[in-house]
């Protein structure tokens, strides 16, 4: 299958770094252009202790921090070859693989890519898995990569 427009989900994680890496080897190697999604989930804040008191200034520092992040991974991924396209959503009270499913329909993109921690068990049953909904609600194939998990040294 040829991919032509490929969504990356990043959220500056070491996860989302991998998961990166090889949706650009995949989007160079098929012409296909990027997206890079950030979602800033601000119902995290609630989920701090004492995040309800602070909840306006956190958010903020939230939404700063998701735009710096996108803006480095942005720039990193010109100096390898490609313009992305890039986005950062703000989430309030939907899960961020909602998010994500929607951006890619909105987006029309054929592929979505993330980075996975592959959590099982009981770290997945409290940890929840945006992963996990994603490909389990997307209308587009979903490749996931876990971060040292290729096996190549």
């Amino acid at each position: 299958m040829i991919y032509k427009r490929i969504l990356v989900a990043v959220d500056g994680s070491a996860t989302a770094k991998a998961g990166l890496e090889e949706a650009i080897r995949l989007a160079k190697d098929q012409g296909a252009t990027l997206g890079l999604l950030h979602v800033v989930d601000e119902m995290s804040v609630f989920q701090w202790p004492d995040g309800a008191m602070s909840a306006g200034v956190t958010i903020e520092i939230l939404k700063k921090g998701g735009e710096e992040i996108m803006e480095k991974i942005a720039a990193s991924t010109r100096k390898k070859g490609l313009e992305p396209d890039t986005k950062v959503i703000e989430s309030i009270g939907t899960r961020v693989a909602d998010v994500v499913v929607a951006h890619a329909k909105r987006w029309k993109a054929d592929l979505i890519v993330m980075g996975t921690h592959g959590r099982r068990g009981i770290n997945r049953m409290f940890m929840g898995s945006d992963a996990e909904l994603t490909v389990r609600n997307s209308p587009v194939p979903v490749l996931l990569v876990r971060a040292g998990g290729t096996g190549k040294k």
